[in-house]
């Protein structure tokens, strides 16, 4: 098979213009867009046997400024930063640490147990652990014919 690519602008298809644009643009381009205009943070999912891990990067925030809610079968994870009083006898040369409220959900089925889910909040990440329910056992049950 031979692979073509075509340069000229004016002979690509609209197939080809975005999957350019959405594949072949820096990676991180879409982590900006995600963090600066959609106010998400990034977030990693690990499971193990008895439990589901969210991690999500959230520098500068304190604990007090979470909530975390289940309703409905849905898991809503937010934060917003109180103001702090400004120092006037410190003049700011520039302010690039940004502390964003945000709001992001997630969809928890009937495998979590949503009474015990347990969140800690060190060195800038939110652990939140959704706990599996314990599977019913499926019990054998032998019938004698009379």
């Amino acid at each position: 098979m031979t692979l073509v690519k075509v340069n000229n602008p004016v002979l690509k298809s609209f197939d080809g213009l975005m999957n350019e644009f959405f594949h072949e643009l820096p990676a991180n381009f879409g982590k900006s867009v995600r963090e600066e205009f959609l106010a998400f943070p990034p977030v990693n999912i690990t499971e193990n046997t008895t439990a589901y891990q969210l991690h999500l990067a959230i520098p500068g925030f304190e604990k007090t400024d979470f909530s975390i809610k289940v309703e409905n079968s849905l898991l809503t994870i937010s934060a917003t930063k109180k103001e702090e009083a400004k120092d006037e006898t410190v003049k700011t040369i520039r302010t690039e640490f940004t502390k964003k409220a945000f709001k992001r959900s997630f969809t928890v089925d009937e495998k979590i147990d949503s009474s015990i889910i347990v969140a800690k909040y060190e060195n800038g990440i939110l652990h939140v652990e959704l706990p599996k329910r314990e599977q019913e056992k499926v019990t054998i049950k032998e019938i004698s014919v009379l």
